[in-house]
């Protein structure tokens, strides 16, 4: 087994508590993400005969040995999944995955959009309260609530809703032809004046972006809130957007990310069109003997309460993941690791089986095939 040193993405919605407060140390600003994986964007480090390598070039000397034939065979030279640590203390961008066809089909026509030919599905499990958009409500329901502003500039996206066409009223919205400040001016006003909480995020995103008609996401999506323990699973063509929490986060090891607006990067409006689907929802994954199984190959998720033991036959690379107490890690023949809040060890195919325990709270990804 290797304990891992990971990268700490410092994207500005990021929290300067959760992270760092996990770990035991100070930060110097917004702390994000913790990557725990082999993307090469932000892979783990560990040690191997007294020197400092990647995870990625461990898996790529010897992906057989340390992936296992049946995960190699079926994924290739690389770790299937990414795990993170996600602390989110504003809102992310309005977003949305393609599909394995799509990623594939849009990487090789060297589209912008896609830095490599994988899907993205993902799955957030709650550390705290955390708050999501995912998923378009009813067209009529989303009609009713954009009425409510009584805003006139609107009708047309009013009327694509009543029509049943929920991406045509996104796209009038994503190419807003007008003045977009005057138009989120209006909306504040009107939203500052019905107090529900959709509307006051309506409000809470417009001084983010008070030039950006995403603004309206929490009236045309269906909004999430996971209690700590409760896990959201999101698939291909399912918008969303993250709104506040800390959770572990799997998915397939992908980066590829369609922003459709709450952003000052790239907005691909006809290829954020092209892959959203409209009848997409999210899945609430519920635990199975502390294992959550999305519907996907690449990955699933164990976590290990307090004073539980878990024996993990099996050959299958694994993470392991400390964010509470104490948890111990073994191999059965092999010394124990003990784990702290925020540290974690990868143990490859072959150190099976695996024995994890303690009085902590660990989380452990690996495949599922």
């Amino acid at each position: 087994m290797d304990l891992l040193t990971n990268v700490i993405k410092d994207y500005p919605w990021g929290s300067r508590t959760a992270i760092a407060g996990l770990t035991g140390r100070p930060a110097s600003g917004p702390e994000a993400e913790m990557w725990l994986g082999a993307h090469p964007a932000g892979s783990s480090r560990l040690t191997r005969g007294g020197a400092e390598t990647t995870l990625a070039d461990v898996v790529a000397a010897d992906p057989v040995g340390t992936l296992g034939e049946a995960v190699a065979g079926r994924f290739g030279a690389r770790l299937p999944y990414l795990m993170k640590l996600i602390a989110v203390d504003a809102p992310l961008s309005l977003q949305v995955h393609p599909d394995a066809a799509q990623a594939a089909d849009g990487h090789a026509r060297g589209n912008v959009n896609y830095t490599d030919p994988w899907h993205k599905p993902e799955m957030v499990c709650a550390l705290t309260p955390f708050t999501g958009l995912a998923g378009f409500r009813p067209p009529e329901q989303s009609a009713m609530l954009i009425e409510r502003l009584h805003v006139a500039a609107l009708t047309p996206v009013v009327a694509a809703l009543r029509g049943g066409d929920v991406l045509g009223a996104l796209r009038v919205l994503l190419e807003w032809p007008g003045s977009r400040r005057e138009l989120i001016e209006s909306v504040v006003w009107a939203a500052s004046a019905v107090h529900t909480p959709d509307y006051a995020l309506v409000v809470r995103l417009a001084r983010r972006y008070p030039e950006d008609p995403a603004v309206l996401a929490p009236l045309l999506l269906r909004r999430h809130t996971l209690a700590p323990g409760e896990a959201l699973f999101l698939g291909a063509g399912v918008l969303h957007c993250y709104l506040d929490g800390f959770a572990v986060e799997i998915m397939a090891c992908s980066d590829n990310v369609l922003r459709a607006g709450l952003t000052g990067k790239h907005i691909d409006v006809e290829e954020v069109l092209r892959i959203s689907d409209a009848a997409a929802q999210p899945l609430a994954v519920e635990p199975v003997g502390g294992a959550y199984v999305p519907p996907v190959p690449e990955f699933l998720l164990r976590r290990i309460a307090p004073g539980e033991t878990e024996v993990l036959g099996g050959p299958v690379p694994r993470i392991v993941l400390c964010t509470e107490g104490v948890v111990r890690v073994g191999t059965g023949g092999g010394p124990e690791v003990k784990l702290r809040p925020g540290e974690s060890v990868f143990a490859a195919a072959s150190e099976s089986p695996l024995e994890i325990g303690g009085d902590g709270v660990g989380f452990c990804a690996e495949p599922h095939l």
